[in-house]
């Protein structure tokens, strides 16, 4: 059986056994049971903290997993991104208390908290910022601040203004951004199998959930400009109306912009235009 690593708890684990759900496995009913076997599609869940997914991927304990792209770098794990998920964005940021530190080398000979001195560690170096000390600390990292421990933190934050909630500013750009991944150890080759399929289901979950079907009608003489406003994702299916001189146009549009492609559409012509949810696909 395939075996996939899931976060067992924590902002990854609902969005993470959602999307499983939408892709047609059995999931765990409640947060005690730490493995699942979904024998139907031949895939055993692990439900492991996320932290350490990329470990156990890249020592090919497990074939696959879900965790944050900042938890796989910081890991340093044999293992690498599949796809990104697209839930759990967030971004990666050096900070300190407002007027403490100008720029990044500022932080040259001062001690810096985080819970991800990997990822850290490399940005200095990479900026030529040599600290004092990279303090690994897990939990809150900011009572590094008060207490004295520390001139500066870095940490994952949802946006900008969680950090003024915290009573923090940003210390440059964004170290880096990261979102939920599936990852898989290095050594793997793509392939059919379970694994192959696996990615295609959540591939064409993500795309679902991304676009619409759009129908319309409009003439003949307008379908050009029409399909340069819907031109799909690989080409639209266009047929002719048993009205003459129209023809009927479905095309996948992104689901963000239905309005405006919807605006457009009526002003070139288009009638009866009209919006279907996708449940699933595959490209």
């Amino acid at each position: 059986m395939l075996r996939v690593a899931i976060p067992n708890k924590g902002e990854l684990s609902g969005p993470a056994v959602t999307l499983l759900r939408e892709a047609g496995y059995a999931q765990r009913t409640g947060t005690k049971e730490l493995v699942v076997a979904d024998r139907e599609n031949g895939v055993e869940f692990f439900y492991l903290r996320a932290a350490d997914i990329a470990t156990y991927v890249g020592s090919g304990r497990v074939d696959l997993g879900i965790t944050g792209r900042d938890l796989l770098l910081n890991s340093e794990a044999a293992a690498e991104e599949v796809l990104p998920l697209g839930f759990a964005r967030c971004a990666f940021q050096l900070a300190a208390r407002p007027g403490a530190v100008a720029s990044v080398h500022d932080l040259t000979g001062r001690v810096i908290a985080t819970g991800y001195p990997g990822i850290l560690g490399k940005y200095l170096a990479d900026h030529g910022v040599a600290p004092r000390r990279i303090l690994r600390v897990d939990g809150t990292v900011e009572i590094a601040l008060h207490l004295g421990v520390a001139d500066a933190v870095a940490d994952v934050i949802g946006s900008p203004a969680a950090l003024a909630d915290r009573g923090l500013e940003a210390v440059g750009p964004a170290i880096m951004t990261s979102e939920a991944i599936l990852v898989r150890p290095y050594s793997t080759t793509p392939g059919e199998g379970r694994a192959s399929r696996f990615v295609r289901r959540l591939r064409g979950v993500l795309i679902a959930r991304d676009y619409v079907l759009m129908d319309y009608d409009i003439r003949i003489e307008d379908v050009a400009h029409a399909l340069t406003l819907t031109p799909g994702l690989e080409s639209p299916t266009v047929s002719p109306l048993h009205r003459a001189g129209w023809a009927a146009v479905r095309a996948m549009v992104p689901a963000h912009q239905t309005q405006t492609i919807m605006d457009h559409l009526k002003l070139a012509g288009a009638h009866a235009i009209q919006t279907t949810q996708i449940q699933a696909c595959r490209l």
